[in-house]
């Protein structure tokens, strides 16, 4: 989906993201385009045609950090959506999010990418976060606890 079609869309763009832990912290990766620029998330973005969720979560964390991981459960669906000034959808993802463990790669900036950091969920201050990002960290948390 081109960057045209995501503004003022004619449908929701479906999307993933994926929460990878490694030794008690997990990777976050500052955007560096809008609607989020320079706000801390999970690394994602949208799955391509034919492609399963799951493969789209790995390959877009390879993509955009270097690492590579193995899922280990789905976390939650996440809904974004902005709206203008006159209340038009500017702006319609669903997303898909799931957790997963560290496999190798320390993280890496990219286009989309501008700083990784590896930080426990518990101790996110001083970080500039997407909205609801803590309460999806702390659920994929137990989901990766729960898988070891």
């Amino acid at each position: 989906m081109s960057q045209s079609r995501r503004h003022f869309p004619s449908q929701p763009a479906l999307a993933v993201s994926i929460a990878v832990f490694r030794q008690g912290e997990v990777l976050l990766a500052s955007r560096t385009a809008a609607p989020y620029a320079d706000l801390f998330t999970l690394p994602g973005g949208l799955v391509e045609i034919g492609e399963t969720l799951e493969s789209a979560a790995l390959r877009e964390l390879r993509e955009e950090t270097g690492v590579l991981a193995r899922l280990v459960g789905f976390n939650q669906p996440v809904q974004h959506i902005v709206r203008d000034f006159s209340g038009r959808v500017e702006r319609h993802y669903v997303i898909l999010s799931f957790a997963a463990l560290w496999l190798d790669g320390e993280g890496r900036a990219g286009a989309e990418a501008g700083e990784i950091v590896w930080r426990a969920p518990e101790n996110l201050s001083g970080l500039l976060l997407t909205p609801g990002l803590p309460h999806i960290l702390a659920e994929a948390k137990r989901i990766v606890d729960g898988a070891r």
